[in-house]
């Protein structure tokens, strides 16, 4: 088998190195690779590549994920959410391959309490919503063999996130004002490789289409940071911040250019049920996130 990776050194596509590395060939690209094109911003490019790589699987793990930014830049958001998903969509049907896409609970509106199904309706709020949703669309409409994962609050080990930010504001401030009005499921990255890896292989063509992919379990932004916090403090790390100096604080406290959805649960049913898997609670890729990171601090 032949793979072809698209974002290898963003959080998901480091962690699909290691995860596609035993099933064939893997070719890992990113924006920046030189002998073959990984520029989302260059569809010529990108069809040349594939042609050239002639894999049997695309798997896509770039994106425009700067969700605030996208809208002050909304056309190089859907270039790289929409428009180039859709290449390779039109690339993978012309060379009978699969393409694999990830996607995201910012295609819904937020709305209820109750965890989205694949068959809910999408409204999404913001451009980065929007435009993650149109490459769904896109590949779809493609006809090609594909696996959209939709998931969400996705971290990794490696470079920033969440949990690393409150480490370091608690070590700073005396206290810490957190949204606690946005519900859904801390997902690691090394889950989302693992479990593209088993669909890999066990991916038949009935089983092309949109699954829900995300850590079981529910939290709040708040309920994510004490837990972080209260893990840290008993690992033994100096922190400003004490266990009542965490602040729950509604969405309208922060100022910020996208629209968040309230509600970001995802129903993973169909995801477990068609693959034969039972997705771990959340807490379990935080604690083993967290002991890798301060394992690493002096």
């Amino acid at each position: 088998m032949r793979i072809l990776l698209f974002g290898k050194n963003g959080q998901v596509g480091w962690e699909l190195q290691r995860s596609l590395a035993p099933l064939g060939e893997l070719v890992a690209l990113d924006a920046d690779s030189r002998e073959l094109c990984g520029d989302f911003t260059d569809p010529d490019g990108l069809i040349q590549t594939i042609r050239a790589v002639a894999p049997d699987v695309i798997v896509n793990a770039a994106a425009h994920t700067a969700v605030d930014k996208a809208e002050s830049e909304p056309e190089l958001a859907r270039t790289i959410n929409a428009l180039a998903p859709g290449v390779l969509a039109q690339e993978a049907k012309r060379g009978n391959a699969w393409l694999i896409h990830y996607s995201t609970d910012y295609v819904f509106d937020g709305s209820g309490n109750q965890p989205w199904r694949e068959t809910d309706a999408t409204a999404p709020l913001s451009v980065y919503g929007k435009t993650k949703l149109e490459g769904e669309q896109l590949i779809r409409q493609s006809g090609c063999k594909h696996l959209i994962f939709r998931t969400s609050w996705v971290y990794g080990t490696r470079g920033g996130n969440f949990a690393k930010t409150m480490l370091r504001l608690a070590q700073e401030r005396d206290s810490l004002a957190v949204v606690n009005d946005q519900v859904g499921a801390p997902t690691g990255a090394d889950l989302l490789a693992d479990v593209t890896a088993h669909a890999i292989r066990a991916a038949r063509p009935e089983l092309s289409g949109l699954y829900h992919l995300a850590a079981a379990g529910e939290t709040s932004w708040y309920g994510y940071a004490s837990f972080v916090i209260d893990f840290a403090r008993r690992a033994g790390v100096p922190l400003k911040t004490t266990p009542d100096a965490i602040q729950a604080a509604p969405s309208s406290d922060f100022s910020l250019p996208a629209c968040r959805p309230l509600n970001s649960r995802l129903d993973t049913a169909k995801l477990q049920s068609t693959f034969g898997l039972t997705l771990p609670v959340w807490q379990n890729g935080v604690t083993h996130m967290l002991t890798e990171i301060l394992d690493k601090q002096p």
